[in-house]
């Protein structure tokens, strides 16, 4: 009998069952298809060894006049930029103190030292730096204390810092004497997402500078309805909620230091037992209102707040300086001549400001026409953030945003959702999503300014980064379809998408992340799976190709080449290179691809196979004889296992005058259906199938 020819349809097919689907792929991992065949996806490297603090969610590439190639990186914790290797710090800074308002306190054998002052505005893990301080008279000098510092939240009025490897002696008495400034930089925001309604919403999570704040006296079990504290003072008598680790729990009554009437593990939260000690925030009840922590999507009771939504920067430049924003805060900005050891100010202290907006979701700066434009920001005259409007500033300024007669300043509003979710700008509009809705914005002049026009309605979007556009389409992720815009939206046909929808932590949907990869022709999803609570799988559109792929890999931001090279991925404070060699930066990567079985006159015989003659190219590979296995698998049934399972290696032996591989693979199996696995998982191999034959004959019914 004729050997078969192995060529599978391009792309990997989930949606129908395996047997459903012969002549197709149904599986795969860090492969791609190319011309309609598969191959190994390009490997990646560090950028540098250089690291930075929290994790990546944005990134950002300019060049400035002087020819200086930066990338913007925000983490939640910080805002840097990268230059040659090594990330600047420029976060924004909160508030200074006044000279001696902070004053320290050492305990002898400790590397922890008590910092006091009074609203400090802190939340746990912020930053602050000190400078004027005095030595604390023993171990504890002067330099030990004037830097930076992550410090752990005590309560309102105190934190802890930790100056390891020092550590204080009975002579360090002192408080750092009467001159120390204190600088905060602004709240770091939360690195997950919570469960609840909304955009991941409750209460948990969303701290706030005012919150009132002690700790248990003693320990408590996950049932006690009396909760302990060190001070109740503030304490509404009438009743709230407090935040105890990751617990949220309502109480009714206060009787001295003890809450009462309590109801464990509200919200959506979990039932805990906690220790004394344990940090305890008033969440709800607070004096002033504003001080209670609010959920995403919820409105807050006036002046600006730290959201519960997950820190997720916006950023652009305008020429070479650079606009950035943390979603639902302020706007700052950096100026190029400043040089990179200095940090971003808040817009509105700019010379010249004039009704900047205090608080938006997301900025950009419109190219052809040069206007800051901030979404889901605060009105004109107002603090309040609402989340549908859009304001615009004048023509080439990022100062003045009072609308006038004389200037080209304004806003618009959107007219359907409850919230704006992402602006993305295209080769001829703006596009504007809300939680259900898409909008076209575009440059239209005096006297408006902007126009917008509604495209579509009754979409979905996953969060603010799942949209992304390149060439003449727009793509995003919906919360359980893939959209397509064109010139008109529509949904996209997707083969994979019970695959990743059926398999997804929708509680962590705010760290999706989009991408494109202009060389292959793709788009990119990173997205966390249900077992995982960071990104650690992908889904890949290639539209030049029309197919679907996936595989597992952790990234939590990526950018495509552009300015730079290579494309740029943000993972394990580390930068990556990536479509780089052909390993996991400088280890082995798997990589794999396989069949649905294919079968003989329908599957109702049985079939043996004895040989198999591999066709691939090994182009790329940097090791001198690379390996990639071939492995049949033979069932009886559609729903049963594999019960026989062969593999053999095809090997390159010469690249001259042609490249040469093994020749032949003894596989004998028996079955009345079979499928292939092509796969490496050796350091320096490259592989690119092409089409192997397969010596498959009848063997009887039985």
């Amino acid at each position: 009998m004729p050997l078969t020819k192995l060529q599978f349809r391009p792309g990997i097919n989930k949606e129908y069952t395996a047997y459903a689907n012969e002549g197709g792929w149904f599986d795969g991992d860090k492969i791609r298809f190319h011309l309609g065949f598969p191959e190994k996806i390009g490997g990646w490297q560090k950028y540098s060894s250089a690291t930075y603090l929290g994790t990546a969610r944005r990134l950002h590439n300019w060049v400035a006049l002087d020819g200086s190639d930066y990338l913007g990186v925000g983490t939640n914790k910080k805002y840097y930029i990268e230059e040659g290797g090594q990330f600047n710090d420029i976060t924004p800074i909160r508030a200074t103190s006044s000279a001696g308002a902070a004053t320290f306190s050492a305990t002898d054998g400790s590397s922890i030292i008590t910092v006091t002052q009074t609203n400090h505005g802190a939340v746990d893990q912020d930053f602050v730096t000190f400078t004027e301080a005095a030595a604390l008279g023993g171990n504890v000098f002067a330099a030990v204390l004037n830097t930076e510092f992550e410090l752990t939240l005590v309560d309102a009025n105190t934190y802890t810092i930790d100056i390891s490897p020092v550590v204080a002696n009975s002579s360090d008495t002192g408080n750092g004497g009467s001159n120390t400034i204190a600088a905060y930089q602004i709240n770091v925001g939360l690195n997950s997402g919570v469960g609840g309604n909304g955009w991941g919403a409750g209460l948990f999570g969303g701290t706030t500078s005012g919150a009132l704040t002690t700790t248990l006296s003693a320990p408590i079990n996950d049932s006690v309805t009396t909760i302990p504290l060190t001070s109740a003072t503030g304490f509404p008598a009438t009743g709230g909620t407090i935040l105890v680790g990751n617990e949220l729990i309502t109480f009714t009554g206060v009787s001295g230091n003890d809450l009462t009437g309590a109801t464990r593990g509200t919200s959506g939260t979990t039932a805990s037992t906690h220790g004394g000690g344990v940090t305890v925030q008033l969440a709800v009840g607070n004096a002033d209102p504003t001080d209670d922590f609010f959920g995403w999507g919820q409105a807050a009771s006036g002046g600006i707040s730290t959201t519960t939504e997950l820190r997720v920067w916006s950023h652009d430049n305008f020429g070479e300086d650079l606009l950035i924003n943390p979603v639902d805060s302020a706007i700052y900005y950096w100026d190029k001549t400043t040089t990179l050891s200095n940090r971003a100010v808040n817009i509105t202290s700019l010379s010249g400001a004039n009704e900047a907006p205090v608080l938006a979701k997301q900025i950009l700066v419109s190219d052809i026409d040069r206007h800051v434009i901030a979404f889901g920001c605060n009105a004109q005259g107002s603090s309040v953030q609402d989340n549908l409007l859009i304001r615009f500033s004048d023509q080439e300024s990022v100062t003045d945003w009072e609308a006038r007669a004389d200037n080209t300043a304004g806003d618009l509003r959107l007219g359907s959702g409850s919230t704006f979710v992402q602006a993305l700008e295209t080769k001829r509009e703006i596009l504007v999503w809300t939680d259900k809705s898409l909008h076209s914005m575009r440059f239209i002049g005096a006297p408006f300014t902007f126009g917008i026009q509604q495209l579509a309605s009754n979409i979905t979007i996953m969060n603010p980064r799942s949209a992304v556009s390149t060439e003449d389409f727009t793509f995003w992720m919906g919360i359980d379809n893939f959209y397509v815009y064109a010139g008109q939206t529509a949904q996209l046909p997707c083969t994979v998408k019970e695959y990743v929808f059926g398999d997804f932590n929708f509680e962590q949907r705010a760290k999706v992340v989009s991408g494109v990869n202009s060389q292959w022709g793709e788009v990119i999803w990173f997205y966390p799976s249900s077992s995982a609570t960071e990104n650690d799988r992908y889904v890949i559109y290639n539209y030049q190709e029309k197919v679907w792929y996936y595989g597992t890999l952790s990234r939590s931001a990526w950018l495509d080449r552009g300015v730079r090279q290579y494309p740029i991925a943000a993972a394990s404070n580390y930068l990556y290179n990536h479509e780089i060699g052909v390993d996991d930066d400088g280890s082995a990567m798997t990589a794999y691809i396989e069949s649905s079985p294919i079968s003989i006159s329908d599957g109702n015989q049985f079939m043996l196979t004895r040989h198999l003659l591999p066709d691939l190219k090994f182009d790329g590979s940097t090791a001198s004889n690379p390996v990639v296995d071939f492995t049949l698998k033979a069932r009886t049934f559609p729903g049963a296992n594999y019960n026989q399972t062969q593999t053999d290696s095809a090997t390159r032996t010469s690249t001259t005058p042609v490249e040469q591989w093994t020749n032949q693979l003894d596989l004998r199996l028996r079955g009345r259906s079979v499928a292939v696995r092509v796969e490496s998982n050796t350091l320096g191999t490259n592989w690119e199938l092409g089409v192997p034959r397969l010596d498959l004959r009848p063997d009887g019914r039985r």
